[in-house]
């Protein structure tokens, strides 16, 4: 009964009757612990437009621009608008775990079939869907591209926007879903209807969600990506942040798109975000949420976000995070600018950049720099535009606490910015070789869109096989699985028998460097580090005391070499030496009769 009487106090204390029903359109508050918001009146607020469009939004209907409509509303602003335009068409490419279409709006003017000579630009909003706002800006701008004279847009370049990817989590709605976020009143909630945040699932492809947005990708090759965020973490002047793998000149898997992206993309966006008022800037991942100025991170930036993926697949990809702490209108109208901007961009200069892209996909490094941490020291130093902030002691932590002030700091702050470097380089195989009873494993691949060899009968080929050694099992699951980690791999030449359906995949393919991410088992980001290869752990058959004990006698008077091993072993680790069954086994392990599948990686190199 306590516990109760002290949600009842809570919930009092934040203005809620602990027992009275809120509206589902109206929030029990008005967020008044969030710090306040500098004045903002950047010149896209022309954007909006008034009452009097039958075709205005329900973003921009709301009188505090504070409102993102349902998935039921959504669908059917867009089905009104596939009716009333040529230009745009409704697709669905997938089905959520609860049954929902996922569906994808195609704005072009090729008809029903897009012409694979322009470039073409995919916008994904709602990944994280209490995230919302590139769904409300691309209904604006699409709605300005069938009506209101932005139909120029689609002249060199076709557009495909998925206004709500995670369409369950988009449904899980209420006023409580983003303490952090300011606006829209109603948010959708981060994860599936799984409980799976589609956010970490580029590389496992676990969902059917993130499944779907595969097969979409393999049907309308996206000459850009960009995946449409709303960040939290500590309060600055920026509104819309973004980034992608390779900036500022740091080392990328796709080197040639970074380098474009440096020079031709964001020096163009900021001055187009700029323009309209808006304050864009790098992303920014804070090291020290009690300390803002003790510097920045890159945030890991690893292969199972879109951005890592995307360069590692060679697929140029710009992850936006607007800052959480602006109003949603402000948020949303830099997100129509940043879209706009893009697909101007891509008209412009989109065979610079699939020339560069072509230069990343013929790349074949003999090496393949793994498992990034951050770095213990800055490498540079980042100029930031900070608000002004004071320091307090707070009753409720005990501690020394935050107070955002909600002014923009007049003195430019020079942080500390920290990178990554990698921790394991992989040397890149000839190829893999996947047996068949792995069909799940196999499907991944194909999904990524990586090229296979289907074997139609069994074969027999010289492999090296690799013995996991001290693989460690994670002590709490993660996104649906329990992960594992081995450091050190051994390596044996076997002539291995592969069964009908297995499959070869060569490195030497555009997807070769993500191949060896995925099918290496040291590899933070393999399908064995996600937990998918079980088995190996497992050990079948054994052997009693009463068997291995003489049979270990026998060994040592018949091998010198492995009695003095033993005894080794025994003068340096006196726990082993007291451990009876430890010692026993140390011989099993040396027998014919041990399992020799045990921790044997079934996955396969080929020198």
């Amino acid at each position: 009964m306590r516990s109760t009487a002290l949600l009842t106090l809570a919930l009092l204390a934040l203005g809620t009757p602990a027992m009275a029903q809120t509206p589902a359109d109206k929030a029990p508050w008005d967020q008044a612990f969030l710090p306040p918001a500098p004045q903002w009146q950047g010149a896209s607020l022309a954007l909006i437009r008034d009452a009097s469009d039958p075709w205005i939004t329900p973003f921009e209907a709301d009188p505090g621009h504070d409102f993102s409509p349902t998935y039921v509303d959504t669908r059917a602003w867009f089905d009104r608008l596939d009716k009333a335009s040529k230009l745009v068409r409704v697709e669905d490419f997938g089905v959520s775990p609860e049954g929902r279409p996922i569906f994808a709006v195609i704005a072009s003017k090729d008809g029903d079939k897009l012409d694979p000579k322009k470039p073409l630009l995919l916008v994904q909003c709602g990944i994280h869907p209490g995230e919302i706002d590139g769904k409300d800006a691309g209904m604006m701008l699409l709605r300005d591209m069938a009506f209101h004279g932005k139909d120029g847009l689609l002249d060199k370049v076709n557009l495909v926007l998925i206004p709500i990817l995670s369409v369950d989590g988009h449904e899980r709605s209420g006023p409580y879903s983003r303490p952090n976020q300011r606006g829209p009143r109603i948010q959708g909630w981060r994860n599936t209807a799984t409980n799976q945040n589609l956010n970490r699932d580029f590389m496992k492809l676990d969902q059917p969600e993130m499944q779907a947005l595969k097969r979409l990708q393999a049907k309308y090759h996206a000459d850009l990506y960009v995946d449409v965020h709303v960040t939290d973490g500590m309060d600055y002047q920026y509104d819309v942040t973004y980034g992608y793998n390779g900036e500022d000149g740091v080392w990328s898997r796709s080197p040639a798109t970074a380098k474009w992206l440096d020079a031709a993309f964001k020096p163009a966006m900021n001055k187009s975000l700029e323009a309209e008022g808006h304050i864009p800037g790098e992303l920014v991942f804070g090291v020290d949420e009690r300390d803002p100025k003790a510097g920045l991170s890159d945030g890991g930036l690893g292969e199972r976000f879109s951005n890592g993926w995307g360069s590692a697949a060679h697929v140029p990809t710009i992850l936006i995070e607007n800052h959480s702490l602006k109003p949603h209108a402000q948020r949303v109208l830099g997100t129509y600018v940043f879209i706009e901007t893009s697909l101007k961009l891509l008209a412009e200069k989109g065979g610079e950049l699939r020339a560069a892209v072509a230069a990343d996909s013929a790349l074949r490094p003999a090496t393949i720099p793994a498992n990034f941490v951050a770095d213990d020291k800055p490498g540079v130093t980042r100029a930031f535009k900070g608000i002004r902030y004071e320091t307090y002691e707070s009753p409720a932590s005990g501690a020394t606490e935050i107070r955002w002030l909600g002014e923009a700091d007049p003195e430019l702050w020079q942080l500390p910015f920290y990178g990554s470097h990698p921790t394991l380089q992989l040397v890149r195989p000839k190829a893999y070789w996947v047996p068949s009873y792995r069909a799940d494993i196999i499907e991944r691949l194909k999904l990524h869109g990586v090229k296979v060899e289907t074997l139609d009968a069994p074969r027999t080929v010289p492999v090296e096989m690799l013995r996991l050694v001290d693989p460690k099992l994670a002590p709490r699951a993660n996104e649906g699985h329990v992960q594992m980690s081995v450091e050190q791999v051994t390596t044996e030449a076997r002539d291995w028998t592969f069964p009908k359906g297995s499959v070869r995949v060569s490195t030497d393919q555009p997807l070769g460097d993500l191949v060896v991410l995925l099918l290496e088992p040291q590899s933070t980001e393999s399908v064995f580090a996600w937990g998918m290869v079980p088995e190996v752990l497992s050990r079948v058959e054994y052997i009693e005391p009463y068997a291995i004990a003489p049979l270990a006698e026998k060994m040592m008077a018949a091998d010198p070499a492995l009695k003095a091993q033993f005894e080794a072993k025994l003068k340096a680790e006196p726990k082993f030496a007291a451990d009876p069954d430890a010692r026993l086994a140390w011989f099993y392990k040396r027998t014919p009769f041990y399992d020799q599948r045990h921790l044997l990686y079934p996955i396969a190199r080929e020198k």
